[in-house]
């Protein structure tokens, strides 16, 4: 199957009505702050988005995004391959409609004033929120030892007066 790069923006309604399915990759140059977020990110994005509509008659779409980039680890600083997979679940909305409407299955997504979704922007929020929030090599890939993961030796800190000493002495002089 041949891979086509996915619209930026579209209408998750009249695609809901001719029940789309887009399966296409996206490229990681047009994500920029996913681009700041990691070391390096040249994988295309492999996408599969469904757009369709439940029983209540809801517009949804749903899918799934797959990458691969290149984090630092934040103990040796070198770089590591991390596999990104992500499943999303939407619903559009209107910028003025109340999202307790919405079944907990689907994550609201405000749609602009033409009705359209911005995918790109939407994607890149989804694979920004998939990056882990320190990230480590595994023990045994990094160049750092468990022995040069502490820094110094944490002296006992001397134990200091209970503050609450003298309330006591002061409800003993009472009784």
């Amino acid at each position: 199957m041949q891979k086509v790069k996915l619209p930026k923006q579209l209408d998750p309604v009249k695609s809901a009505m001719k029940r789309s399915e887009y399966f296409g990759v996206m490229v990681p140059k047009d994500m920029v702050r996913l681009q700041q977020a990691v070391a390096e990110a040249n994988q295309d994005i492999e996408i599969e988005v469904r757009f369709n509509k439940d029983a209540q008659g809801l517009t949804f779409f749903e899918g799934h995004l797959a990458t691969e980039v290149s984090l630092i680890c934040q103990r040796c600083h070198g770089t590591f391959a991390h596999h990104l997979d992500v499943s999303f679940c939407f619903s559009p909305i209107k910028p003025d409609q109340d999202t307790d409407e919405i079944p907990e299955a689907y994550e609201p997504v405000e749609v602009n004033d033409h009705g359209e979704v911005n995918l790109l922007q939407l994607f890149e929020d989804e694979l920004i929120l998939a990056l882990p929030i320190v990230a480590f090599h595994a023990e045994k890939d990094c160049k750092v030892s468990e022995d040069e993961m502490s820094y110094g030796v944490i002296e006992p800190v001397a134990e200091r007066p209970n503050p609450f000493a003298v309330l006591k002495e002061l409800k003993r002089d009472q009784e």
